[in-house]
């Protein structure tokens, strides 16, 4: 029947057919039983353990550990412990790691083509609210006429919170200008619906162009997965001449990225999800070659011109970097907006990760990506289906756009109110690992480096199971929230 969940041999042999099923053994799976115990695993490390892996379906929170950054991070310290000082100049034949003063430029070579940039483009540094800033400080010059930023109404805290200490607000502040009235709030025309049109955001610059100074916008929508129409929405805020950046924390290494032939001002990402780089890891940002230029005046002798920026030794010219003198000189390109000395080990973990990438392509990982989100919102709508021909209520509502060019890996699933908290318990006790935001919302990302179809077919399975199991818990009057109180889930509750 076609509202019927299909066997899980499709599943199975939709594994068979995937060109990146060799690349999931690059990465460490948590077992269901590591995510119980209190203690750490040893045999994790060496990726030989023998328990049942856990379903794992959270990368666009924090993607997990590749086999081989374990070894980058040693070679590192036997670098530093064996060179000192010398470790800044010197390469080794038994690494894989540049020497520590050459890290960065070879992490932004190696970055570049995941976000279609050169690699005078691309600086890996910082994080990515203190990149903002960065950026911001450079971008967002308001005038008395233009001084207005526009950005997403429902963007993640990083980016806009009610609070003045985060980015924008602040930099509004900063500015001497009032956050209520320079920043435009883009949100849902139709609050029942939780994704915002092209159509939509093209009018909102319409109708604010002449007081804009800035625009700021998500690739990837963190709560509901939508992926927006980069290259159509910055090419109309340069026919209105407004610069505009984009915050691609959910967009670097899931979908395909051509930022420089996009034309795109500035971006800033994030490493720790789909690049796989561990809990707050380095950053990055992208700069258009035409904002990073650096010139001799032709009328000033011996002045040299380049974009307003916060300056920091780390991005002077090289030839005289380490000479100390009062006269700035950035290095062309994002290199440039560098500020300090970056931390060499914290590239380690980037490094291992991009050398999983080089050994596929962001069309091959995009490619299957948009196949797994496809099997999973298949399947889901089979529940669904199932649910109605059986005569109860579907308890869950896909709220990511159907079109997987409006989508990347994630989807977001509303469910009924009441269903959360029992939900998640249930997840975690079966080792199903997805993220939830509070009140009704679930993420769920299969990972084209190490998911698999049989994976989600095997989440669908105890998703819809736990969905009737929490629906049936909700409608007890003994399983209220005092219930729930007493069960020690130490996951995402502690945190949200």
């Amino acid at each position: 029947m076609a509202n019927e969940l299909p066997p899980k041999a499709e599943a199975l042999s939709l594994d068979g057919l995937d060109d990146l099923q060799h690349l999931r053994s690059e990465f460490i799976i948590p077992t269901k039983n590591d995510l119980k115990r209190r203690t750490l695993s040893q045999q994790g490390l060496s990726n030989e353990s023998h328990e049942e892996p856990c379903i794992y379906l959270c990368g666009n929170s924090l993607g997990l550990q590749p086999r081989h950054t374990a070894d980058l991070i040693t070679n590192h310290l036997r670098a530093w412990a064996s060179k000192g000082v010398f470790g800044h100049f010197k390469d080794h034949e038994d690494s894989r790691l540049p020497a520590f003063l050459e890290i960065d430029d070879v992490a932004a070579q190696r970055m570049a083509p995941i976000v279609g940039a050169s690699p005078t483009e691309v600086a890996i540094m910082e994080t990515l609210t203190a990149n903002l800033h960065l950026m911001m400080a450079s971008f967002y010059r308001p005038s008395r006429g233009r001084y207005k930023i526009i950005l997403e109404g429902k963007a993640f805290p990083s980016d806009h919170v009610s609070s003045p200490q985060y980015a924008v607000e602040s930099q509004i502040r900063h500015k001497g200008l009032d956050p209520e009235d320079a920043m435009i709030l883009v949100e849902p025309a139709d609050p029942s619906q939780a994704t915002i049109t092209t159509s939509q955001i093209l009018s909102i610059i319409d109708k604010h162009a002449s007081s804009t100074a800035l625009i700021l916008l998500p690739g990837v929508q963190y709560y509901t997965g939508q992926y927006f129409d980069i290259a159509k929405i910055t090419a109309h805020a340069h026919y209105h001449k407004i610069a505009i950046g984009w915050d691609l924390a959910h967009a670097v290494g899931n979908v395909e990225l051509n930022l420089h032939a996009w034309d795109v001002d500035f971006a800033v990402w994030c490493s720790y999800k789909y690049l796989n780089c561990g809990p707050g890891a380095i950053a990055g940002l992208f700069v258009h070659e035409r904002h990073g230029q650096v010139e001799e005046s032709a009328t000033d002798h011996g002045k040299v011109n380049f974009r307003h920026r916060l300056s920091g030794w780390w991005g002077g010219d090289k030839a005289t970097r380490f000479q100390m003198g009062n006269r700035f000189v950035p290095i062309p390109g994002a290199a440039g907006f560098q500020v300090g000395n970056p931390c060499a080990l914290a590239f380690c973990p980037l490094i291992a990760s991009l050398e999983l990438f080089e050994k596929t392509s962001m069309l091959a990982i995009r490619s299957k990506s948009v196949m797994l989100t496809n099997y999973l919102e298949e399947l889901l709508h089979r529940s669904e289906s199932r649910d109605v021909a059986e005569g109860r209520t579907c308890c869950f509502q896909i709220i990511t756009p159907s079109n997987p060019a409006e989508r990347g890996a994630q989807l977001s699933i509303r469910l009924k109110s009441g269903l959360l908290e029992w939900l998640m318990v249930e997840l975690e006790e079966q080792g199903v690992v997805v993220d939830e935001r509070k009140p009704d919302v679930v993420r769920v990302a299969p990972a084209p480096l190490y998911n698999t179809f049989s994976e989600v077919w095997d989440f669908v399975t105890i998703f819809t199971t736990a969905c009737i199991e929490a629906d049936k818990r909700s409608a007890r009057p003994e399983n209220g929230s005092a219930a729930l109180a007493g069960i020690d889930r130490k996951g995402w509750s502690h945190i949200k």
